[in-house]
C-alpha cells in the first residue's frame, strides 16, 4: 500500500466512525476500503435492476459478486446478509433484501416486524 492509499483508508475508516450507522460499523469492523464499498454499492444497484426487471436472483451468486469484491470475507455468508440487512434497516435497497433474504426462516421474525 502507497503512503496515499494508507491515508486515504485511515480518513475512510475515520469517516466511517463518525457517521455511526449500522452499515458504517459494519465497514469498519471488516476493513472495507472505500473503493470496495463503491463496488459494494454497484451490486446492490445491479441487483435491485434485476429484481426490477423480473429476472431470477439467488444469494448465492450475490454473496460471489460480493466476495470477490472483498476477497478478505470469502465464503463469510454472515457479512454479506449483515450489508443486505443493514441496507434494509436504513431504507436502501430494500428489495434486495426482500428478494435474496426475505424467506429464509431465520428473518422471519425480522420481517415481520417490518411491516
Amino acid at each position: 500500500m502507497t503512503v496515499e492509499e494508507r491515508l486515504d483508508f485511515l480518513e475512510y475508516r475515520q469517516q466511517l466512525l463518525f457517521e455511526n450507522t449500522d452499515y458504517s460499523r459494519l465497514l469498519f469492523e471488516y476493513k472495507v476500503t472505500r473503493e470496495q464499498n463503491k463496488e459494494i454499492m454497484d451490486i446492490f444497484d445491479e441487483y435491485l435492476n434485476k429484481i426490477e426487471e423480473g429476472e431470477n436472483v439467488t444469494h448465492h451468486s450475490f454473496e460471489q459478486r460480493i466476495y470477490n469484491v472483498v476477497p478478505q470475507q470469502n465464503g463469510n455468508y454472515h457479512f454479506v446478509e449483515s450489508l443486505a440487512q443493514d441496507n434494509h434497516k436504513s431504507g436502501s435497497w430494500e428489495r434486495v433484501f426482500e428478494v435474496l433474504y426475505g424467506s429464509m426462516k431465520k428473518y422471519e421474525s425480522y420481517m415481520s416486524s417490518q411491516r
